[in-house]
């Protein structure tokens, strides 16, 4: 979750900061207090504060700027609400009737509970907490089966990113792969992407055919906000890329490099 969204300091900082950026230069502390409902005094503290951290900058008496740091900041919690706003409509979609996977024998009328398995929502007729509903009509395991009067969130773990990072074929490529490092990362079931020719080529030395060709970063994504713990076998000269990508959408990550020595 964003920091603006955990901090009240954070968020009543950002607010200041909207203000100031769409009226800069000139605007007077009083009415940002006014528009934001609070004292003048406060907003004088927190302009204060904006100074110091660096967002801020100050050109004289009612003459304030919002630093390049300052707007790198707001665009960063932007993002990371973006990406949690993105979770929660995920969560509350189709919130009169969702479509769902009965993982038992559902009868029409029987209350359920959704819940996430693998990536994929299930209705269940266990107990236990979160989401709950009322089947719309009966299904056999295994079949789509739509829930109606849902009511609470489903339980939904964000998952993390593991990027194996390959030399590109000016520094080696598949053949400076450390196969017997990737075989212990890459387990039967993982869920696999591929950046680059060079990634394709050393998972099929190892037997394995990635899940993700294609859009692997826009797919990761959305596979880790559906709970998922992807892989990707990414070359060096991409992974700039994929980590910046990750981080606008608020995805955690690690890194391994896996070249041989």
């Amino acid at each position: 979750m964003s920091d603006i969204m955990r901090s009240t300091n954070q968020s009543i900082k950002f607010q200041i900061l909207a203000e100031i950026a769409a009226n800069q230069p000139d605007i007077q502390q009083r009415d940002i207090a006014k528009r934001m409902n609070l004292s003048p005094q406060a907003i004088s503290d927190y302009v204060r504060e904006l100074v110091k951290d660096g967002w801020l900058s100050s050109e004289g008496r009612s003459k304030y700027k919002v630093t390049k740091e300052g707007v790198d900041w707001m665009v960063k919690g932007l993002r990371e609400w973006q990406s949690y706003s993105d979770i929660v409509l995920k969560a509350i979609a189709g919130i009169s009737v969702c479509a769902a996977i009965a993982d038992t024998d559902i009868t029409k009328g029987q209350k359920v509970r959704l819940t996430m398995k693998e990536g994929l929502l299930f209705a269940t007729t266990n107990p236990g907490t979160g989401a709950a509903g009322i089947a719309v009509a009966s299904a056999k395991k295994g079949e789509d089966v739509g829930v109606s009067n849902i009511d609470g969130i489903v339980p939904l773990e964000i998952g993390r990113i593991q990027i194996l990072r390959l030399p590109a074929i000016q520094r080696g490529g598949s053949s400076r792969a450390d196969l017997n490092k990737m075989k212990k990362i890459i387990k039967s079931g993982s869920i696999v992407g591929a950046i680059g020719i060079e990634s394709l080529v050393t998972l099929q030395k190892l037997g394995v055919k990635p899940e993700f060709l294609y859009g692997v970063k826009e797919a990761v994504v959305e596979a880790a906000r559906s709970g998922l713990f992807p892989i990707v076998l990414c070359v060096d000269d991409d992974t700039s890329d994929l980590i910046k990508h990750l981080e606008a959408h608020g995805i955690q990550y690690d890194i391994m490099n896996i070249s041989k020595g």
